[in-house]
C-alpha cells in the first residue's frame, strides 16, 4: 500500500550501501552504517527548503496571535465567522498552514518507509524491494561495534550484553538530542500573547522538552540498533539544522536562505 514510500527509500538505501561496500567490502558492517546515516543525510537535505518555510511559518504565526486573539474576541460563539475571519488573516499575511506540516509529514513519511523497509530484512528473503538476496544477508549479518543491526534490546537473549552495550547508548544519546534540539527551538520561538495560545504553547514545549525524549527511551528496547542508529542521526541533523536555518537564514535573509540551504548543511557537515 505504501511501496511508493518504500521503493524510494529502498534505493537511496541501496545506492549509498553500493557505493560504501564498494570500498569497504560487500559483507562490511560499517557499509550498512554508513549508509543509514547518509540515507538520513540525504532525505534531510531535500527537507530544508519546507524546514525553512515552516520556520518561517512558525514566526509569523507568533507575530499574528495578537491579531487572532482579536478575532476570537469579535467573533465569540460564532466558529463559522471565525474561521472566515482566520482564513482573511492568512490570506494577508501571507500564510500557509499546509508549510508548517510539510516538514512533519516529510520525515514521519521518512521514517515509516526505513522502518518497513530495515524490519523487511529477513532470514531466507531472497529479496526486499531493490535489495537481492545478497545484500538481504549482508544487512542481517552486519554489525555495529558487535551488536547486529537487525537486533532489539528486548529481543537480545544470549547477546544481551553486546547489544545493550550499543543499544542504551544509542537511545539515551537520542533522548539527550531530542531534548536539546526542543530546548533550543523553543528558546527562539517569539513569546505569544497571553491566553489559550500561551496554555497551548507550554503545554507542547513541556511535551517536546521531557516527554518526546523520554518516548525515546520507552520505545528503544523494541527498536533495531539500525532504526536508534536513525534517530540518532536525525536528531544530530535536527540541532543542527536548527542552528544553521536560525543564524545564517534568519527572518532578513529567508529568501536567500531557500536557495543558500545546500550550501548551509554542507558547511554543518550534514546536520
Amino acid at each position: 500500500m505504501l511501496d511508493f514510500i518504500y521503493y524510494p527509500v529502498s534505493a537511496v538505501l541501496w545506492l549509498w550501501h553500493t557505493a560504501f561496500a564498494s570500498v569497504l567490502g560487500a559483507t562490511s558492517g560499517l557499509a550498512w552504517v554508513l549508509a543509514i546515516v547518509f540515507l538520513v543525510l540525504t532525505l534531510r537535505a531535500l527537507l530544508i527548503k519546507p524546514f525553512v518555510a515552516q520556520l518561517r511559518f512558525s514566526r509569523k504565526l507568533a507575530e499574528m496571535q495578537p491579531q487572532i486573539q482579536e478575532i476570537k474576541r469579535k467573533h465569540a460563539g460564532d466558529r463559522e465567522q471565525q474561521a472566515l475571519a482566520m482564513q482573511e488573516l492568512q490570506k494577508e499575511s501571507g500564510v500557509n498552514v499546509l508549510t508548517g506540516f510539510l516538514p512533519i509529514i516529510g520525515q514521519a513519511l521518512v521514517f515509516i518507509g526505513l522502518y518497513h523497509v530495515l524490519r523487511s530484512f529477513q532470514p531466507g528473503h531472497t529479496q526486499n524491494y531493490v535489495f537481492g538476496a545478497g545484500q538481504v544477508q549482508s544487512f542481517l549479518d552486519a554489525k555495529l561495534f558487535g551488536a547486529p543491526l537487525a537486533a532489539t534490546l528486548s529481543g537480545a537473549g544470549s547477546e544481551f550484553g553486546t547489544i545493550a552495550a550499543v543499544a542504551i547508548p544509542l537511545m539515551v544519546i537520542a533522548a539527550i538530542a531530542t531534548h536539546f534540539t526542543a530546548r533550543a527551538a523553543i528558546a527562539r520561538q517569539p513569546a505569544p500573547a497571553d491566553g489559550p495560545a500561551a496554555s497551548t504553547a507550554r503545554i507542547m514545549n513541556t511535551l517536546s522538552q521531557w516527554v518526546f525524549p523520554a518516548g525515546a527511551l520507552v520505545v528503544g528496547p523494541v527498536m533495531p540498533i539500525a532504526i536508534l542508529l536513525y534517530f540518532v542521526t536525525q536528531n544530530a541533523w535536527t540541532f543542527a539544522q536548527q542552528h544553521v536555518v536560525a543564524t545564517r537564514f534568519g527572518d532578513d535573509r529567508a529568501e536567500r536562505g531557500g536557495r543558500g540551504e545546500s550550501a548551509g548543511s554542507a558547511a554543518v557537515a550534514h546536520e
